[in-house]
């Protein structure tokens, strides 16, 4: 029996357009990424890199790039936030059948738009028993040890928790921890709909 639920943020409640942000910059003659900026990449994500830092890093690499257009183009993955989703973690956050947490990869940039966005975020922030940004503490999905240190926090066991995320990487490595996982596919499902598409673990 499920008693726990992790979800990702992006593309399970906050819809993403995730070829935007390569697009947007080559607008700006940007199309080839070296080792070393994907690397930057991931250690922003990780919040081993301040947002000077990095964009400092892509300025270094690509001159004709200002800040204020690398941070246009960083954003422009973001879309929107369907309310009918804030609805639905609210009523589970009502009904206390479950622990609710977060569990997302994402950066300062990034959450500094959803902030200045998104009108309901502390809203739904305070729907989570527990809110984990990778930026925040130091690790980021698909590594084992983020899925260790979610476990280990809250005394969660594998077998009765249900990790949800549209990365097919992440919820992989979820499952070789013995989490149940839901590959949630944005294009065609909604996680709204969780009771119905995965209702065999509830």
């Amino acid at each position: 029996m499920i008693k726990t639920i992790i979800f990702d943020f992006g593309d399970v409640f906050l819809d993403l357009d995730k070829a935007a942000t390569k697009r947007e910059l080559e607008r700006h003659a940007i199309s080839d990424f070296s080792e070393e900026i994907l690397q930057k990449n991931r250690e922003y994500e990780m919040g081993l890199l301040s947002s000077e830092e990095f964009i400092g890093t892509y300025r270094s690499n690509y001159p004709q790039l200002t800040s204020e257009a690398f941070t246009k183009s960083w954003n422009a993955i973001l879309l929107k936030f369907p309310e009918h989703r804030l609805s639905f973690l609210k009523e589970l956050q009502k009904e206390g059948k479950y622990k609710l947490i977060l569990l997302s990869n994402t950066n300062d940039i990034h959450i500094d738009w959803v902030k200045e966005n998104i009108d309901f975020f502390e809203d739904f922030k305070n729907c989570f028993d527990a809110f984990y940004l990778s930026q925040e503490i130091n690790l980021r999905k698909p590594e084992h040890s983020i899925y260790e240190f979610v476990l280990k926090q809250h005394g969660l066991k594998p077998e009765e928790t249900l990790f949800i995320d549209d990365t097919p990487e992440n919820t992989k490595a979820a499952a070789e921890l013995n989490i149940h996982t839901w590959n949630i596919d944005p294009a065609t499902e909604d996680v709204v709909d969780l009771f119905t598409i995965k209702k065999e673990l509830f």
